[in-house]
């Protein structure tokens, strides 16, 4: 049985409200067990029973929290060990870190994207801003805090496909707590 983490695009922003509760409730329905969330940012911890791919679990919870919620709700699924091995990179030294005013961000992907996109994703970072492709996400160490930044997320979404960012800080406390 494999344990996973949902990571769930715009959960809990605007209309799209939705409670703790109510979200394990519908992985439950789901047929997922073991069902957790870890803060009221759209991520779900689980396992499945069934043994599916990870495919065709991340279509399960598409489809199910779409007849829940009655709109679409992107996806990012990573099994435990892959959160486990994001919180472990460090792709960002500690001074520059230390010299941001933005807190290390991970954006997860729905695909590992190509040569040709993580060109076009170092050409729109704002000047300052540092970013790594690693597999299927995007390590992003903004200048600024994310409500200052220049980074066009319309333009990032083109280059790299859909995505759903977290700090790096959330990423390692599911990880310490979940993925262990």
């Amino acid at each position: 049985m494999e344990r996973y983490v949902a990571f769930l695009r715009g959960i809990n922003l605007g209309n799209r409200r939705v409670k703790s509760p109510e979200l394990i409730a519908q992985f439950e329905a789901m047929g997922f067990e073991d069902v957790a969330t870890f803060r009221a940012s759209g991520n779900v911890v689980f396992v499945d029973p069934d043994g599916d791919t990870e495919a065709k679990v991340q279509a399960r919870v598409e489809a199910g929290l779409e007849e829940a919620l009655g709109y679409d709700v992107a996806t990012f699924l990573r099994s435990a060990k892959e959160v486990a091995a994001i919180a472990a990179r460090d792709p960002f030294d500690a001074k520059a870190i230390k010299a941001s005013k933005g807190k290390p961000q991970v954006v997860l992907l729905g695909r590992k994207p190509s040569a040709k996109a993580k060109k076009a994703v170092l050409e729109i970072a704002p000047d300052g801003d540092l970013m790594v492709v690693e597999g299927r996400e995007l390590h992003w160490l903004p200048t600024v805090g994310l409500s200052e930044t220049e980074l066009d997320t319309k333009a990032l979404d083109a280059a790299l496909g859909l995505g759903t960012t977290r700090t790096a800080g959330t990423i390692e406390a599911i990880a310490a707590k979940y993925c262990a």
